[in-house]
C-alpha cells in the first residue's frame, strides 16, 4: 500500500475527513515551495497536491493560473519540481500527488517521468487532462513504477465512464464537484452529494472531492459523504497575497480542524465523547 493508501487507512480509523491541499510548486519559487511542504504536513495535511505549471492551465480558474503564471516566470520546470520534490522527501513523511497537464509529462517522457518521480519520492500522479479512454500506456507505466493513479471523476460521466475510472485509479477517485473550472465558491455545489453516491456504489476506493472548496463550512458539509476534500484555490491565494509559510498553514490547519471528529459537550460541561456529525 503507497503513503496515499495508507493514510486514507488511517482517517478511516480516525473516522476522520481528510484533507488534501493543493499548491502550484514554484509559486512564487521553488526554494517558497520546499518551505511550504514540511508548514503544510505541520498543520495537519494529509496529502499535498504539488501542481507543475503549465502555460495553458484550462481546467483551472484565475488563482491557480495566475500562481502558474508566476511558477514559470521565476524558471520552474517539471525536472525542477522533482527535484525539489526530492529534497523534502528526506524531512518529510507527507504523501505527495503530482499534478500535471499532459503536456509536460509527454515532453518530458513518460519512462523517464514515472523513475525520476519514484526516486523523488512522489507517491502519486495526476493527470488532469489525460482521459482514461486514452490512458492505458500511461497507466502500466506508472505501475511499474509503484506510483499511484488518481483520476477525475465529473458529474456528467456515465456510470460505465465512472466504473472505468475507478478501476484505473489507485489511492483514491477525485470527485469534481461541479463542471467548469476551479476557484473558491460560496457553496457546495448540488451536483456533488450524487456524484459522491454514484461513486461509492461504483467502488470501495476512497473518494475526495474538489473544485470549489474553500471554507470550513463546506468541509463539515462533506463529513460522512467523502472520504476528503480538496482545497486549492484558496490556499493558492493565500501564496499569492502573503507569501508566507505561516499564513498557508494557518488556513489549512483551520480546514483540517473542521473535518476532524468533533467534542460535544455533556451534562457539566465535561465530554461525553467524540462522534461524527451524521451519527
Amino acid at each position: 500500500m503507497s503513503r496515499i493508501g495508507k493514510r486514507f487507512e488511517e482517517l478511516r480509523q480516525r473516522q476522520e475527513l481528510g484533507l488534501v491541499a493543493y499548491i502550484t510548486a514554484g509559486d512564487p519559487d521553488l526554494r517558497a515551495t520546499a518551505e511550504f511542504i514540511p508548514a503544510l504536513e505541520e498543520a495537519g495535511v494529509d496529502v499535498l497536491e504539488l501542481g507543475v505549471p503549465f502555460s495553458d492551465p484550462l481546467a483551472d480558474g484565475p488563482v491557480i493560473q495566475r500562481a502558474s503564471q508566476r511558477a514559470l516566470a521565476s524558471g520552474t520546470t517539471l525536472a525542477g519540481v522533482l527535484e525539489m520534490a526530492a529534497q523534502a522527501r528526506g524531512r518529510s513523511r507527507l504523501p505527495l500527488l503530482l499534478f500535471s497537464y499532459l503536456n509536460p509529462i509527454l515532453r518530458y517522457g513518460f519512462d523517464r517521468f514515472a523513475a525520476d518521480a519514484r526516486r523523488a519520492g512522489i507517491d502519486g500522479v495526476l493527470i488532469t487532462d489525460l482521459s482514461i479512454e486514452e490512458a492505458d500506456a500511461y497507466i502500466g507505466r506508472m505501475r511499474q513504477a509503484e506510483l499511484d493513479t488518481v483520476f477525475l471523476a465529473a458529474p456528467t460521466s456515465t456510470e460505465a465512464r465512472l466504473r472505468r475510472i475507478c478501476e484505473a485509479s489507485r489511492g483514491f477517485v477525485y470527485a469534481v464537484s461541479r463542471t467548469g473550472v476551479t476557484g473558491a465558491q460560496q457553496a457546495l455545489s448540488g451536483q456533488l452529494l450524487p456524484l459522491l453516491q454514484r461513486l461509492r456504489a461504483a467502488s470501495s476506493l476512497p473518494v475526495a472531492a474538489g473544485f470549489g472548496i474553500s471554507r470550513p463550512e463546506h468541509i463539515r458539509e462533506l463529513r460522512g459523504h467523502a472520504d476528503a476534500a480538496v482545497v486549492g484555490s484558496a490556499l493558492v491565494r493565500v501564496v499569492e497575497e502573503h507569501r508566507s509559510a505561516e499564513r498557508l498553514a494557518a488556513l489549512a490547519a483551520e480546514l483540517k480542524q473542521a473535518g476532524r471528529r468533533e467534542a460535544v459537550q455533556g451534562p457539566g460541561s465535561k465530554v461525553q465523547g467524540r462522534v461524527d456529525a451524521n451519527s
